[in-house]
């Protein structure tokens, strides 16, 4: 007979194996817990905004349009500027940094709204007061080479990065963490459940021995209920073994008079 899914026969097996998946997906959600408030170092995030707006000196740019869109054009050539290693490298040397520009890179990241002229210089490190002082040196690193590089003199910092009373971290999250390990334990179990389910090749039912043989079952033998009949017969025979034992006894002590004793 052809195996078929039979989507009752799996939600059974579940089922049957529900505290495996549960115990496996607590597991996981205990591990993630564990790694994110100890073994990962949390991560802080300050931010800085930049305003970018390019003086007019012709004339035939006088439209105000004209001039909010060569500006906007220009925002993504402004987010490449940021993190290269002209602005970069002089943060380095000026905050007497150890990472080099391409680490440094990874953790600065920048940003613009649509149809903005602001840009959003975004540090992450280790260290909310680092991360603050780094974007603050960014852009203002950024300001003053910006004229040289695109000869643009009308940069303004909108709003500083600043250190907040009680910082968060970014990153790690843990409830997130703890939501990813649930999800990926309940995988696991799952799978282990209908791993564990499909090894198991103990025959409990008719159409298991259908499958195996590949027969039909024509007939079933019901239980006997011998339970009884077994422990009648098990009484009895105690009770003779008893008397048996009883006239073993007797028999001794008759052919075995006391030592020193009066007839």
């Amino acid at each position: 007979m052809e195996s078929t899914f039979n989507i009752k026969e799996f939600l059974q097996a579940l089922r049957k194996r529900l505290p495996l998946i549960i115990i496996v997906t607590l597991l996981f959600v205990a591990l993630s817990g564990i790694v994110s408030y100890t073994m990962m170092k949390p991560i802080y995030e300050a931010s800085t905004q930049i305003l970018v707006n390019q003086r007019v000196t012709n004339p035939l740019q006088a439209s105000e349009q004209l001039n909010i869109d060569a500006n906007l054009q220009l925002v993504e050539t402004y987010n490449i500027i940021i993190k290269s290693p002209a602005i970069l490298t002089e943060v380095i040397e000026e905050l007497e940094l150890k990472e080099s520009v391409s680490d440094l890179n990874e953790n600065i990241s920048v940003s613009s709204a649509e149809n903005s002229q602001i840009l959003t210089v975004e540090v992450e490190d280790v260290s909310m007061e680092r991360a603050v002082l780094i974007a603050n040196t960014t852009a203002s690193v950024f300001q003053a080479k910006i004229k040289s590089l695109m000869n643009v003199d009308n940069v303004n910092i909108l709003a500083p990065a600043i250190v907040p009373v009680d910082p968060d971290p970014v990153k790690p999250d843990p409830m997130f963490n703890m939501a990813i390990g649930a999800i990926i334990g309940f995988m696991l179990g799952t799978g282990l459940a209908i791993l564990l389910d499909q090894m198991n090749t103990t025959i409990r039912k008719e159409e298991d021995i259908e499958e195996i043989v590949g027969l039909q079952v024509l007939g079933i033998v019901s239980t006997v209920p011998e339970v009884k009949e077994f422990k009648r017969s098990a009484n009895i025979n105690d009770k003779k073994e008893l008397i048996a034992d009883v006239d073993t006894e007797k028999i001794k002590a008759v052919s075995n008079p006391k030592i020193g004793g009066s007839y």
